[in-house]
């Protein structure tokens, strides 16, 4: 009799750290974290991942678990296969972090999920962040709590920012925002900028806030 395949990712590794980013910066966690083209990989089954996690969690104490990385949800039977109806449950929160490029997909593992986070990280033509909104959608519709973190870089305007903004808060009244500001000068410092973004941003979404991003080697994300 063959046996059952199992299905298996390329991850970068399953470290424990600190949030560099989000509604849970600054939150000690097990990062389960997809490869990307240029990061060195190890193929794991998602049994050898759920192992890997127990073995980590024997070892040290975390306050939740991310999948991120590149693409995570691009690696739905692989997510599903290890987090289905049967499973052992986790004991912490499970996080997921994505861009939001794959909406349709979320429904799949969203009951697994304590939180759903779409990072905009502002690459790329606008068209491509309906998408992070569809996400919190789905997030929302499936009873996930669901953030939207904006990264802007320096190209990027207050307008494009409060548009998403008004979107997240059009489709979902319990989404939380997060903005991370860019520092300017020397030394590093915020410009007024910020709150004023911050007082427009709140106008048309009360849950929002400006937090600043932990880096590396001390934040992970």
């Amino acid at each position: 009799m063959t046996a059952p395949r199992m299905p298996a990712a390329a991850l970068a590794g399953v470290p424990a750290g600190v949030q560099a980013q989000g509604v849970w910066a600054g939150r000690r966690q097990l990062f389960v974290r997809f490869a990307g083209e240029a990061e060195t990989a190890t193929m794991y089954t998602s049994a050898a991942m759920l192992k890997e996690i127990d073995r980590q969690l024997s070892r040290t104490k975390v306050h939740s678990i991310v999948i991120g990385g590149r693409d995570p949800l691009g690696n739905l039977e692989f997510l599903t296969a290890a987090f289905a109806a049967g499973a052992p449950p986790l004991p912490v929160p499970l996080m997921l972090d994505s861009d939001g490029q794959r909406p349709e997909a979320l429904a799949m593992i969203a009951p697994y999920l304590a939180l759903t986070q779409v990072t905009v990280e502002f690459v790329g033509p606008d068209a491509t962040r309906s998408s992070a909104i569809e996400t919190l959608a789905a997030a929302s519709g499936a009873g996930c709590a669901h953030a939207l973190v904006l990264c802007p870089r320096e190209d990027t305007s207050d307008s494009q920012m409060l548009r998403l903004i008004e979107q997240a808060h059009a489709t979902s009244a319990e989404t939380e925002v997060v903005i991370h500001p860019l520092l300017t000068g020397e030394p590093p410092m915020l410009d007024r900028r910020w709150s004023t973004l911050l007082e427009q941003a709140v106008a048309l979404h009360a849950d929002t806030r400006l937090a600043m991003r932990l880096p590396a080697p001390a934040g992970l994300r």
